[in-house]
């Protein structure tokens, strides 16, 4: 029954015991006769409860008769019925004076305490302060509410020192849970008896107990094993047949004969297969071939049936092959040739004489569901009406062998002599030997190496002619002639110091003017001193060894530099000669003048890391190779001409042609490139034949068309190198013959070479400490 709207305040009446609390329904607790009832203070018939915190009376005339009827229904937890409130608002129905209805209580329940106290609120108003809602459960409830810890995101650790952990929702303290010690003293307390299970015997009713051996049983089975106590799932193998060989066999018969002899039958039944296969009355197995059920009501008419093979004629052309499909045909194409929505929206909004296609490239995860093609009769009829209709031309192939392609080289054998065999071996050098010259006249070879020591050998014979020790700590790092052979001078580099040496090997007059020749600079400097007192001092002096060992041994002047000295190159008149230090910054590169002692540095700053320097021989021009180019000045202008890039990473060293218009570049990433410089600055040939790096190159300076390089892997490569005045004609390249004899030492292999003025023989020095020559 739906309540009332009430339209007056509420006052409830309760009893504990023999008096009861009143609880009036009034606007201030006045008369209760004029009253009126509103609804019912009573639990819902939905909501299902049998409890209740009070039992309400609603009274209109209060007397002793009427207060232990109202006392009966205080006691009840009914809800009022239809006629009861209607009785209650009808005095007539029930003869009393006033309204009274009855609600009837459980005699099973017990009257509840109150759960409220009446207070009075701050205008005199009676105010109910209600107790919290404790609700007891009278058996095991699953879905009894847990207790919740309202204390929100504060550490547990802030309780340590209470017996409580927090509060739940209704402010109480919640307790500390048992800790583990505490558990194990109670579990230890308890005295379990043997064999208890916890589980009732179905057939006698009492507990269920359990003997070790079936406690022992239920473990095994628990753990995977096997119930039965002792048994082993890996027994131990059993060789049936053992494995050990046996000294002494099982029948000790000798073998047959018949095992040894090939047999008789055996032999006569594959002839006799033999013969049946070459007879063809035996043939090999041919799996049947599939033949198409042709359909007797399709006509099928071919273009191309009476064509038979004819001879080339430009009226006969045979049909042409369609073009095989691309990845793009494919049902199932790769992701790239697929195209996007722009590309897809483009495609549809073309007119179809724009399209590059006729098909837009689609997926499909199976062959089976691939649509027919809408186009493809249309494109038969098109592919029909072109071989139809459409002129055709013969194209002729052009049948060109390869080989002819290749530019003709000559043959090796035409381009003789060049050095092919090792026919003098020079020993004496202790280590390496790192540089070696051959003298303008051919006759003598000079070498230096690792052991401080200068040598001079006959070319011919191999016979060592002179010697000495420049130095025990420092190597000599090159030794060259001076150009002409109107005097015999030999420049020597070791560490920081230049020597000018005239080897007493030579005759009385050439060695004086030799000396004339060496002697003339102290004059000029002499002279120049005493003219200009405020001149700069030079950055070097021209002086006489200061050792008595050394000038006897034939050095006659010294100089000295402020680095290590790598590289001389004499100019062709014999009184200029550079050289290079790539350690030096400012006075890496040198320029020195023989007849005036003067030793210039032309480079204030130069652009990269120096490796070799070379004059021109025919023009005053220097060519100076730093790490990745070569840069040619002219001296009379002394401006920059152009710069070289062989392309190389590391640059060893380079040789300028005797004609002057090429030049050779060995590299030390195997390289060896060949430059026009009338042609471009970048090389025009590029050869690769060396395992390793490019040590030292040379051109022949005798008039032979010859050059050759030397290498880390113990090789000397030669080449025929054929230049020519014409303008429209190239430089002819030849590679003609490898040289090998010298052995690698510390991944070090031929370190230096030169020519012999004249003849087309070359001498090598080698990391293994000798010298040869190759005839």
């Amino acid at each position: 029954m739906a309540p009332q709207d009430f339209s007056r305040k509420r006052k409830a009446i309760t009893r504990d015991g023999p008096e009861a609390d009143q609880v009036a329904l009034s606007d201030g607790g006045g008369d209760l006769a004029t009253s009126r009832l509103e609804g019912t203070l009573s639990h819902s018939e939905d909501e299902g409860s049998d409890t209740s915190d009070s039992n309400a009376s609603i009274l209109n005339e209060y007397d002793s008769e009427s207060l232990a009827n109202s006392e009966k229904a205080s006691d009840s937890d009914e809800v009022p019925s239809d006629e009861d409130i209607e009785k209650a608002n009808n005095p007539s129905l029930n003869g009393s004076a006033g309204i009274q209805l009855k609600l009837t209580r459980n005699e099973e329940d017990d009257e509840p305490p109150p759960n409220h106290i009446v207070t009075e609120d701050a205008n005199g108003n009676p105010r109910y302060i209600y107790q919290d809602i404790d609700p007891v459960y009278a058996s095991d409830d699953s879905e009894a509410p847990e207790t919740t810890n309202t204390i929100g995101n504060i550490p547990l650790s802030f309780y340590d020192s209470y017996p409580h952990i927090g509060y739940d929702i209704n402010g109480k303290k919640i307790a500390r849970p048992a800790k583990g010690e505490a558990l194990d003293a109670l579990l230890d307390s308890i005295d379990i008896p043997k064999g208890w299970t916890g589980l009732t015997d179905p057939n006698t009713g009492k507990p269920l107990e359990l003997s070790e051996q079936e406690l022992n049983l239920l473990k095994r089975i628990q753990m995977n094993e096997v119930g039965e106590e002792g048994y082993d799932p890996y027994p131990a193998t059993i060789e049936y047949f053992t494995s050990k060989t046996e000294l002494m066999p099982l029948s000790a018969a000798p073998e047959p004969k018949r095992r040894f002899v090939p047999s008789k039958h055996e032999a006569k039944r594959v002839m006799k297969i033999v013969k049946a296969i070459r007879e063809g009355r035996i043939l090999p197995y041919r799996p049947p071939q599939e033949e198409d059920e042709e359909d007797l009501d399709v006509k099928r008419y071919d273009i191309w049936a009476n064509e038979a093979p004819r001879p080339d004629h430009a009226m006969n052309v045979p049909a042409p092959k369609l073009p095989p499909p691309g990845y793009d045909e494919s049902y199932h194409p790769p992701p790239e040739y697929l195209p996007d929505q722009k590309e897809k929206k483009a495609w549809e909004d073309a007119e179809d004489e724009d399209r590059q296609k006729e098909y837009l490239p689609t997926d499909h995860s199976s062959l089976r569901k691939v649509p027919g093609y809408e186009k493809f009769i249309k494109e038969k009829f098109e592919r029909c009406l072109d071989l139809y209709l459409a002129p055709r031309i013969r194209r002729s192939k052009l049948n060109i062998d390869p080989e002819s392609l290749l530019p003709k080289l000559p043959s090796p054998e035409e381009l003789r002599p060049f050095p092919t065999t090792c026919a003098t071996i020079f020993h004496g050098h202790q280590g390496r030997v790192r540089s070696l010259a051959v003298d303008p006249s051919g006759i003598w070879l000079a070498s230096g190496g690792d052991d401080g020591t200068l040598r001079v050998w006959e070319l011919i014979t191999g016979r060592q002619l002179w010697h000495v020790r420049i130095s025990s700590d420092d190597a000599i790092n090159v030794v060259r002639w001076r150009p002409g052979t109107d005097a015999v001078i030999l420049s020597a580099a070791v560490g920081e110091d230049l020597y000018f040496i005239i080897p007493p090997i030579v005759s009385h007059e050439l060695e004086s003017r030799s000396n004339t020749l060496l002697d003339e600079g102290f004059g000029y400097a002499s002279s120049k001193s005493t003219s200009d007192s405020n001149a700069k001092p030079p950055a070097t002096q021209w002086i006489r060894p200061s050792s008595s060992r050394l000038s006897d041994a034939g050095i006659v002047l010294k100089t000295h530099l402020r680095s290590t000295i790598k590289v001389i190159s004499w100019h062709r008149r014999g009184d200029y000669l550079t050289t290079v230090s790539p350690s030096g910054q400012t006075s890496s590169v040198a320029i020195h003048t023989l007849s005036k002692h003067l030793t210039q540095q032309p480079f204030r700053r130069l652009k990269g890391l120096p490796q070799s320097a070379q004059f021109h021989p025919l023009k005053p021009v220097f060519f100076v190779a730093t790490q990745r180019t070569i840069r040619s000045y002219d001296l009379s202008k002394q401006e920059l001409l152009k710069i070289i890039q062989p392309g190389a990473r590391w640059i060893s060293s380079f040789d300028v042609h005797p004609l002057g218009d090429n030049l050779i570049v060995g590299s030390y990433d195997k390289r060896l490139l060949w430059h026009d410089l009338d042609l471009s600055i970048r090389p025009y040939k590029t050869l690769r034949y060396h395992k390793k790096a490019i040590r030292q190159v040379k051109f022949h300076t005798g008039g032979l068309p010859l050059f050759a390089d030397a290498s880390d892997d113990g090789s000397l490569q030669v080449f025929h190198g054929k230049v020519v005045g014409d303008m429209m004609e190239n430089a002819t390249i030849v590679p003609v013959k490898v040289l090998r004899g010298h052995a690698v030492a510390g991944s070090l292999g031929v370190l230096d070479l030169d020519w012999h003025p004249r003849e087309p023989w070359c001498v090598s020095a080698g990391a293994d400490g000798t010298c040869r020559l190759w005839m």
